[in-house]
């Protein structure tokens, strides 16, 4: 049997930044501090920002486990869910809400899973900045690839991912 690799290069900047410490105090590396600062369009989707609200960023995430996998995050830097204020958790429930119906007229998935990893042990990739994971899920999209190649498949670019959202976007 001929082994065909599979390249998935934008993961390179993910894994070199494991070993970069989480410091919740320095949010000029945190990208989603960055990205909820971004006002130019081209700056906006460079860094994947489908939408600011009066609490909270909304992103593409760049290393997603499915396509249209999406991150929403308080505008400011909190670590923990507990040092949200009212007004920010609500309006972190409210922007899920707005990204489930946007992926469900966008991509039509037939799932989601909903989250927040708090802590690098409990799957944070970011652990200095809070966030809600918003995953679409399709009844085939698991499969082989991630049990016996611990690789993820995903099927759409996120540039192409991200003009298909921006498109619907004003229809919400």
């Amino acid at each position: 049997m001929s082994q065909h690799p599979l390249h998935a290069p934008w993961r390179m900047d993910y894994i070199r930044g494991l070993d970069k410490p989480a410091d919740s105090s320095a949010p000029k590396d945190c990208f989603l501090c960055a990205a909820a600062k971004a006002t130019d369009p081209k700056e906006k989707k460079d860094r994947l920002v489908l939408w600011t609200s009066e609490h909270c960023v909304v992103v593409i995430n760049k290393f997603p486990y499915t396509n249209g996998h999406l991150l929403i995050a308080p505008i400011v830097h909190l670590a923990e869910l507990e040092e949200l204020s009212d007004a920010i958790a609500n309006d972190l429930t409210k922007q899920t809400t707005r990204c489930i119906t946007l992926l469900k007229r966008a991509i039509s998935p037939q799932g989601f899973n909903v989250g927040i990893n708090i802590g690098r042990c409990a799957g944070a990739g970011l652990p200095g900045h809070v966030h809600q994971h918003v995953v679409p899920r399709w009844g085939g999209d698991t499969n082989f690839m991630s049990v016996v190649g611990e690789i993820r498949v995903v099927p759409q670019a996120m540039s192409q991912l991200y003009d298909e959202l921006t498109r619907v976007l004003p229809t919400l």
